[in-house]
């Protein structure tokens, strides 16, 4: 391992919260590196926006402490500009391009499969009507599995798995649940949601075909406030489980009403793990509440509880704890893709991610050139009482999250259908 990715996370892992607390000040004297995030920093989703904004800071942060990137020119350290979505396609559009006008050549985005598909065609277009002010997608959350397949672009990296990668992790651990007899599939109504019961339905077919699904369901994305009457129709299905793709206050409200209709069944999702979901269910989600994920607080080992640690040190408020590793692998990998390339080229950054392998002592991922999708290991997580083997909580709550299944980078790595078209190395 060698560059930017030992010297962000090696050098200033462990001494994180000396070299942080003690605003440890970038050496970098070039001009900044600036890196455009797009997405809802209000409306329904700012919570995830900002949770997005934390994690991004924290890395660039360790970089920029420890000399930012280094380019022919000299070092220069990396800058975060944000750019208000609203969490909706329209207004994306219009950040998109006052991104593009300012010269900003990496764009940031995931919370919103549509937002994404959206950024991915307009880059598309802009990187080809203006070949000397291309830049690169950088996905750090938008899941639909469309965006490294049919719809696959040079210009878009994604850097967490696909849906149908976290669902193949979660039905692989329905597999040997043999208590789980009746599904009920809910879901956000928009491309993501509908491909994540799409999966749903096409893997438990094929591993547990003795499973039953009693409901099939979409509801608009960000507008629910009382889920009250979906919970009584999944209680009356008989559903002994649910599994959703919901995020943000989507998947918060949807968990306390179900605290609160007494519903008992097991909940498999993507992101069950944090944003207000632990404190909202309570005891009545422990051993019922699963997540799936890159990475959580409780994976063990020094290098990890020593990553965790820094990203509390620096955000000691509970209710900002909600940690990324794959945010944070992102803008590292970016970094050192740069100081490969040798200029922030969008093209010649593009080719220096390629095959990238990242690794930091508790994680593994590579960058697969056919399509530009990160492959990695998943764990499965279950909800749990702090203590024993649950050391760190969620958002100070009390509960957090207990492996019971990893899955190696071997099993999570699924085909592609991409057919990428590729410029001409720079």
């Amino acid at each position: 391992m060698v560059g930017l990715v030992k010297r962000g996370l090696g050098a200033c892992l462990g001494a994180a919260l000396l070299c942080l607390a003690a605003g440890v000040q970038a050496q970098a004297e070039g001009k900044p590196i600036r890196l455009g995030m797009i997405d809802g920093l209000s409306g329904p989703f700012a919570n995830a926006g900002d949770a997005v904004v934390r994690n991004l800071r924290l890395s660039i942060e360790r970089i920029n402490a420890s000399g930012g990137v280094k380019l022919p020119d000299g070092q220069h350290p990396l800058e975060l500009v944000t750019f208000d979505s609203k969490g909706n396609v329209d207004e994306s559009l219009i950040q998109f391009r006052s991104l593009v006008d300012k010269r900003i050549p990496f764009v940031l985005q995931g919370n919103s499969s549509a937002v994404a598909g959206a950024l991915v065609a307009a880059i598309n277009r802009h990187n080809q009507r203006q070949p000397d002010a291309r830049v690169l997608f950088l996905n750090y959350s938008a899941v639909d599995p469309t965006l490294t397949n049919e719809n696959c672009s040079f210009w878009h990296f994604r850097f967490d798995a696909s849906s149908d990668m976290r669902m193949q992790a979660l039905t692989e651990a329905i597999r040997g649940e043999h208590g789980v007899r009746k599904v009920y599939l809910i879901d956000q109504d928009y491309s993501f949601g509908h491909q994540v019961a799409r999966s749903a339905r096409e893997m438990l077919a094929a591993k547990r075909p003795d499973i039953q699904i009693v409901g099939d369901e979409f509801h608009p994305i960000g507008k629910i406030k009382d889920f009250a009457p979906y919970i009584a129709k999944i209680k009356a299905s008989g559903a002994d489980a649910v599994i959703t793709g919901n995020w943000g206050n989507d998947l918060t409200l949807m968990v306390k009403a179900a605290r609160e209709g007494g519903l008992y069944a097991r909940f498999y999702t993507f992101y069950g793990n944090g944003l207000g979901a632990p404190a909202a269910m309570g005891d009545a989600g422990v051993g019922r509440v699963l997540a799936v994920a890159e990475w959580h607080p409780n994976v063990g080992g020094a290098a990890s509880d020593a990553f965790y640690q820094s990203f509390r040190a620096r955000y000691p408020d509970p209710r900002d704890d909600y940690v990324h590793l794959r945010m944070q692998m992102m803008v590292e990998m970016l970094a050192r893709a740069i100081e490969q390339a040798g200029s922030t080229d969008a093209v010649a950054v593009a080719y220096a991610l390629e095959n990238m392998r990242f690794t930091n002592g508790f994680h593994d991922a590579t960058v697969r050139a056919d399509d530009h999708q990160v492959l990695q290991p998943l764990y499965v997580s279950a909800m749990a009482r702090q203590g024993g083997a649950v050391r760190f909580d969620n958002e100070g709550s009390g509960y957090g999250f207990r492996t019971v299944k990893k899955l190696k980078t071997a099993q999570t790595t699924l085909p592609t259908t991409c057919r990428m078209e590729r410029p001409a190395a720079r």
